[in-house]
């Protein structure tokens, strides 16, 4: 997760993270947790494979029902108290479209009693004005909801005709009731023209967050291979988000504008401070210095509908273990599996480009799945990397 606006536009300073001791996870506010030391996870749950639409990307290939063997309610509620208990800061509830679970409300209300902050992310239709202020009084931090362009190609994204009339309801409806709510945005070249739509949303809704993901080929999402943005597309894409994210500062507003799932964007943004602000481009590095880049089986973790540990919510098709038989705090910390362990320092173990390349230790090797998606080795270089070979201290 690469913060646009913290690093671009200067919402955050080096020196905001240093009055935080030891920088530890839970001390941290939610803004400030991507910069935490000690990388406790933020825990994505995909607490349901169930879903009412049928989105062409979904990393989980969510189904109409529920699957046959999604964790009980007493299994949920165990580790919720395991997540407690090995001090995970954040649990993120998905899906499939997570408000399908029968029992998400109790779920979020024991996470937050237990001191954990939780999030939803979710594709925004079933949200009403109750089922918001339900969310608000359950103390739930934040909603995120999935737009995959204007109404169009949103609707053919998702499958459903609609589906973006009552996405943009459900935002109209957290914003009502006061919690807090913003936009994720999958990138392909199917959509990435749409981002000045996305862009002008943020800004009429007056939204506090935006997060753009770069295409990872997981899931129905591996069918989207050819769709991937060449390098000069992502280039394009991350100019365009830089230069929108200034335009909503320089108005006088705060939004957190950031990129998920290619930690290139982190040199990228430096290298154009260099250029434009030396002075900020230096302060920058230390940001990303402590960001420490790609934080798969570290810094994020995945727990599947039916309780299988991931090191990242698109890493379905590996399994450290399963929460009904170890607490996730024993499988995440377990270094006899010797993936989990590389994970823990994948820097040591990258090839390629990526092994030879001076931004290693701000961006750790990137995207391990979609190296291995294409190439068959996970510790390949990652082929959504768009940085010349000039940039990276190859020539």
């Amino acid at each position: 997760m690469v913060g646009v606006s913290k690093l671009y536009c200067g919402a955050v300073e080096a020196g905001d993270l240093l009055r935080y001791q030891g920088r530890q996870a839970q001390e941290l506010p939610s803004h400030l947790l991507q910069f935490s030391a000690d990388k406790k996870p933020v825990v994505v749950w995909n607490v349901t494979r169930r879903c009412n639409l049928k989105c062409l990307h979904c990393y989980a290939q969510a189904t109409a029902g529920p699957a046959q063997d999604e964790l009980s309610h007493q299994a949920a509620l165990d580790l919720l108290r395991d997540l407690k208990d090995f001090g995970a800061p954040v649990v993120l509830f998905s899906g499939g479209e997570p408000l399908l679970r029968p029992d998400l409300f109790e779920l979020v209300d024991r996470a937050v009693a237990h001191g954990m902050r939780a999030v939803i992310s979710t594709n925004g239709t079933l949200i009403s004005r109750d089922l918001a202020w339900r969310l608000k009084d359950l103390g739930l931090s934040y909603v995120g909801i999935s737009l995959d362009g204007a109404a169009a190609v949103h609707d053919r994204f998702r499958g459903e005709s609609g589906s973006f009339a009552a996405a943009m309801a459900g935002v109209r409806h957290c914003r009502e009731m006061g919690l807090k709510v913003g936009l994720r945005f999958t990138v392909s070249r199917l959509n990435y023209r749409e981002v000045p739509a996305i862009f002008d949303l943020v800004e009429e809704y007056q939204l506090p967050r935006i997060c753009f993901y770069h295409l990872v080929y997981a899931g129905r999402g591996a069918k989207l291979v050819a769709e991937a943005l060449s390098h000069p597309q992502t280039r394009e894409l991350l100019d365009l988000i830089c230069a929108r994210t200034r335009q909503i500062f320089d108005s006088g507003r705060a939004a957190e504008v950031l990129t998920v799932d290619n930690h290139a964007d982190g040199p990228y943004i430096y290298l154009k401070l260099l250029k434009e602000d030396p002075r900020r481009a230096a302060e920058v590095l230390e940001l990303l210095k402590m960001n420490e880049g790609n934080n798969s089986g570290r810094g994020i973790g995945c727990v599947s509908w039916d309780g299988e540990v991931h090191a990242d919510q698109f890493w379905r098709h590996y399994s450290f273990g399963n929460v009904q038989r170890r607490p996730f705090g024993e499988i995440w910390t377990d270094l006899t599996n010797p993936l989990m362990a590389r994970l823990k320092d994948k820097k040591r173990y990258v090839g390629g480009r990526c092994a030879r390349c001076r931004w290693l230790e701000v961006c750790a090797g990137n995207f391990r799945v979609r190296a291995e998606a294409l190439s068959g080795d996970l510790w390949a270089s990652d082929p959504a990397c768009y940085l010349t070979d000039e940039e990276i201290g190859m020539n």
